[in-house]
């Protein structure tokens, strides 16, 4: 599956964003989709993730009651909502996909084959 990841931006601390994850195979409701993010010299790191049924999101410590992760069906796209943005949240997000995703390791990015290109999100203090 192909992904488009969009939505990215500039925002003062405190400020909203919403990144989008389209993807392009009409079978992406059997993929369970991730984000993850990269601040520069650090590792990429697991932001959120939802499973193929939507029934299942898991957050990361850092952006738990911050970030809200949904799916939409019908268009192919996964949502990554994020609220009262802080600095530390300047990153360059990325969404990956795959079908089988241990729900223990659900934001590994070993877990994923495929990946879109980057979103850069910049927070200003």
């Amino acid at each position: 599956v192909q992904l488009q990841a969009s939505g990215g931006g500039l925002v003062q601390a405190g400020g909203s964003l919403r990144l989008s994850c389209a993807a392009s195979a009409f079978t992406s409701h059997y993929y369970a989709v991730a984000w993850f993010r990269q601040a520069p010299g650090k590792e990429r790191e697991g932001v959120s993730c939802i499973s193929a049924s939507g029934r299942s999101t898991h957050y990361a410590d850092s952006v738990k009651g911050r970030f809200t992760i949904s799916r939409d069906g019908a268009k192919n796209t996964v949502y990554l909502q994020m609220n009262n943005l802080q600095p530390e949240d300047t990153a360059v997000y990325y969404c990956a996909a795959d079908v089988f995703v241990r729900s223990e390791f659900a934001l590994l990015d070993s877990e994923y084959d495929s990946w879109g290109q980057g979103t850069q999100v910049t927070v200003s203090s």
